[in-house]
Order: structure tokens, then sequence, then C-alpha cells
């Protein structure tokens, strides 16, 4: 059976009511055949650091703006204390976990970005498949399915716990958003599914009813017709975009719901799946 990658934000592992429910729930599917790989983010945990040594946060259009200078800040929160205080849970919880960032072992390779019409500062993105196979640079080696460090820790009944820190081809450290990073996690190792674990128990039609799969289509006619409204209209067309361009199955569901948590533990999906 295929892996699963499941990302959860910041806010959501933090939840005193439900994080032990998740972290249960991530301890038994790392159990279950195919394993699990878990991405995460840790936004208010960075901007609580930033804050006690001065510095300013900025956000454009849902993306931190990362100065060099808060660089090492931010990758010693990610990847150092929030990562292992998950890893720490899982330990406790009879699981392998292994924490880990985006870039060791080169699993998943990533360049500055260049996608937005303004300067983000030391921000990434992971390079598809596609382009690194055109590449003979320095980093830019590709692993085919099988080989790596991911399947290797997944093939040895290991959980790997990932931040959303890069590393480029010279060594340098690199922001990465943690959707784009799970997205990337999920292409690089053929997932059977992308688990999204948000604040919603999925997407909700005129009625209040939750939909239970959507395509790019269906979801275009739900924000002309506007049943998807605000802060979804992003959500959904990035996981229509993430279904395309990583060939897998994304799932929005509740993160903070303790009986869709105990479902999610069983390996039950709930919630909306979007399919390219």
């Amino acid at each position: 059976m295929l892996p699963l990658v499941i990302k959860a934000g910041g806010t959501t592992i933090e939840d005193p009511a439900t994080a032990p429910a998740l972290f249960d729930a991530l301890a038994s599917l790392s159990h279950q055949p195919g394993g699990l790989v878990f991405v995460h983010g840790g936004g208010k945990a960075v901007d609580r650091h930033l804050d006690r040594l001065g510095f300013t946060t900025q956000r454009r259009e849902g993306i931190r703006i990362t100065p060099a200078d808060q660089l090492d800040e931010i990758t010693a929160v990610l990847a150092g204390r929030f990562n292992k205080s998950i890893v720490g849970q899982l330990l406790t919880r009879n699981s392998r976990a292994v924490g880990l960032c985006l870039g060791d072992g080169a699993a998943i390779p990533t360049r500055k970005t260049t996608k937005y019409n303004f300067d983000p500062g030391q921000v990434g993105e992971v390079i598809p498949s596609s382009s690194l196979a055109q590449s003979s640079g320095r980093g830019c080696r590709v692993f085919a399915t099988g080989e790596g460090l991911l399947p290797l820790l997944l093939a040895n009944s290991f959980l790997p716990v990932l931040c959303s820190i890069g590393i480029d081809a010279d060594g340098r450290f690199l922001n990465i958003n943690a959707d784009d990073a799970a997205a990337g996690v999920a292409a690089s190792i053929q997932a059977r599914a992308l688990v999204l674990l948000t604040d919603v128990p999925g997407v909700l039609d005129g009625k209040k009813q939750l939909v239970p799969t959507l395509t790019r289509d269906a979801i275009e006619r739900m924000i002309t017709s506007g049943e998807i409204t605000g802060g979804m209209i992003p959500k959904v067309r990035a996981a229509a975009d993430t279904a395309a361009t990583a060939g897998v199955p994304v799932v929005i569901m509740s993160g903070n719901n303790l009986d869709t948590l105990a479902a999610l533990g069983r390996g039950e999906l709930r919630g909306t799946t979007v399919t390219a």
C-alpha cells in the first residue's frame, strides 16, 4: 500500500483540547500498511519567538516575508524546538518518529521562489521532478520511486516528521509554505492521498452539508454560485492545483474534532476529497 501524507499547521498541533488525539491518530497511522509522513507548520510558534527578539513579522498574500536576518531564528524554531516537541509526543506513543527538514538527505529539493510579484525574502519552493530531470546542477540528483531517504525510512517502519525548511543546492536555508511542502512530499513518494488538517470539517454546500468529493470544475461552479466564499476559495483552488500537479487526491478535513481524529487513526479519511 502507498503511504499517506498528512499536514497540520501549528495552531492545530498546539490546541490543548485536541492535540493528544491528533498525536494518537498519527502514531496509529504510522503502524498501518504504507506508513505515514507528517508535515507541519508552526507559524504561531515562530511569531512568538520573533516577538521576544524584537523582530517585526510581515505577511503578504498569506505568505510570511522572510528577511535574511530572521531566517536562522525561523529555522531554529521549525527545525529545532517545534519539530522535536512533535517527535517527543509521537515517541511516547510507541511510534518510531524521526524529525527532519525538507533538505535532510536531499529528500525534497528546493530553490528560492520567483513565483510572486513581490520579494518575499528567503522563501523557497519545491522543485518539480520534471525540472530536476532537466538539471545537472549540484543537489539535483533525481531519485527513482523507492529510492531516497523518505522511502527508506517508511520501508523500515519509521515515521518521518518534516518541517517546512528547505536547503538549496548551495546549502542555504529556505522557508517553504507548509502546504506547498506537503504537496511536494506527496508527489515525491507517490502518496495515496494528501490530508490537509484544518479548522473546518471540509467544504460545505449552500445547505451547510458536507460535500464529499470535488473536482476543479465543481469548485469553480460553487464559487460562482456563492457556496464557497472567503478564505475557503484559495484553499480549495490550491487543493485542486495540488491534486493535478502531485497526482494524488487531496483531503480537506478537520484537525480539531475528536471524532474525526479518532476516525483518522483508524484510516478513515473524512471531509472533502479534491481530485484532479
